[in-house]
């Protein structure tokens, strides 16, 4: 008997989710608890396990189309029940037999059709787990098979990048192997990283690819309709504004370097600078509680716990987990806890109560290179702390009998969106002087 695929509750909350692609298609065998699909809601992106094993029988809600929870996606059927039924799969959902496991029917274009194959080729999956959700989005739009791409990212990944200019070359005329082509002009050059000549020479002339740049219409996914959304909302609820502080990191960009092996060895973590960061931000809630309280309609909560947000960029959008209980962690704990939120958030392994519930937030957009940014507070916290990226400057040093001298010092600069109809200038400037002097005199045990 067929075992029903529902749409699963993501929370008290969740009303309903979009099923934002398949990993299976029909006739595809599938093991208990092998993720199966991926889902948008209100609150988190997740991969949802499948609830028997068996083979894929029907898709019954394609990518793309949002559903009540509850609601039968589609079936599971036992090996001989499916192998009686070979026909009932194929006719609903499955996509073009040369068509990678992760492109939907509903967007495969019938112009960018390619000639079939008897099956999807065994490097796909390969070239699958080696690609970024944005990437295989890109390819499933033009109708290009994962397994064409050149790979030059790391591991043998498949970047933005290398898609891209693997899309630019097949839109670009290829010169006639049977005779000689002539000099090209300069502009006209071949790239050296276009695709190699081993590509498929039976596919049918592709017309030109949309230019990821003005110009194209494309629909918002999921996540980023939200992340508008709020954003929008907390311009509107907050009364922002920002201070800067310059903070001379230089104490523990040196205290990493020394620590930063035998932390590794000792306790399989990498040693980052984020946990310093949060660390010192923790110590200056504890001192500052406003700084870490709520509004609620005209009265202020004053939250018993630090729950901190970290920011973590993905490149499907950006989500904010939640460190519960921070104030409890000593730094090996921040340290595993904001790892551990990283690596489920961008392998979409984060369930909603991981999203809810912050009382503080701190973005990092120095990792990118910024020396510092203006972030959005994160509703419904009252402030949020953003973090620069770590740059040697010279700064002016007062040793203790007063005497000026100048020396390359690594610094780092921070700021804080703070709602002013909470905090006033003069706590969030305490606060942020507080946040600098602990990183500045840091003497905590690092681990």
């Amino acid at each position: 008997m067929a075992t029903d695929i529902i749409m699963p509750q993501m929370g008290e909350s969740i009303v309903e989710g979009t099923i934002t692609k398949w990993l299976k298609k029909p006739g595809d065998k599938v093991q208990r608890d092998e993720p199966l699909f991926e889902i948008s809601t209100d609150k988190v992106d997740a991969e949802i396990p499948a609830p028997a094993s068996g083979v894929l029988q029907e898709i019954k809600v394609t990518e793309g189309t949002t559903v009540g929870v509850n609601t039968v996606v589609g079936t599971i059927a036992a090996d001989g029940e499916a192998a009686s039924k070979p026909a009932a799969a194929p006719a609903k959902a499955a996509p073009p037999a040369e068509t990678s496991a992760s492109a939907p029917p509903a967007v495969a274009a019938p112009s960018r059709a390619r000639t079939p194959e008897p099956a999807p080729p065994a490097k796909e999956e390969d070239e699958e787990a080696r690609s970024s959700p944005l990437v295989r989005k890109i390819a499933r739009e033009h109708g290009i098979s994962l397994s064409e791409i050149p790979a030059t990212g790391l591991g043998g990944r498949i970047t933005k990048q290398d898609i891209m200019q693997f899309i630019e070359s097949q839109a670009s005329p290829q010169p006639s192997p049977a005779a000689p082509a002539p000099a090209p002009a300069p502009s006209a050059a071949p790239r050296p990283d276009s695709a190699p000549s081993s590509a498929p020479a039976a596919a049918a002339p592709r017309p030109a690819a949309p230019a990821p740049y003005p110009g194209d219409l494309v629909p918002m996914s999921n996540m980023r309709k939200l992340i508008a959304k709020h954003m929008i909302e907390s311009r509107r609820t907050s009364a922002h504004v920002h201070c800067m502080y310059e903070v001379d990191f230089s104490r523990i960009v040196s205290l990493r370097n020394k620590l930063k092996s035998g932390f590794e060895q000792r306790h399989g973590a990498r040693l980052t600078f984020m946990p310093f960061f949060v660390r010192a931000a923790v110590m200056a809630l504890q001192q500052w509680p406003i700084v870490n309280a709520t509004i609620e309609g005209d009265n202020i909560r004053y939250h018993r716990y630090i729950n901190m947000g970290i920011a973590v960029a993905l490149d499907w959008g950006l989500i904010v987990p939640v460190l519960k209980n921070a104030g409890d962690l000593n730094f090996l704990g921040l340290q595993r806890g904001i790892a551990d939120l990283g690596e489920r958030a961008r392998n979409k392994r984060l369930k909603p109560e991981d999203v809810e519930g912050s009382t503080f937030t701190v973005t990092n957009p120095g990792q990118f290179g910024a020396v510092f940014g203006l972030p959005i507070i994160n509703q419904p916290n009252a402030a949020i702390m953003g973090v620069g990226g770590i740059t040697k400057q010279p700064m002016v040093i007062t040793d203790q009998d007063g005497t000026d001298s100048i020396a390359i010092r690594s610094v780092v600069h921070l700021t804080l969106g703070y709602d002013h109809r909470l905090i006033d200038g003069a706590v969030a400037d305490q606060f942020m002087a507080q946040v600098k002097k602990n990183l500045e005199t840091w003497s905590e045990e690092v681990g």
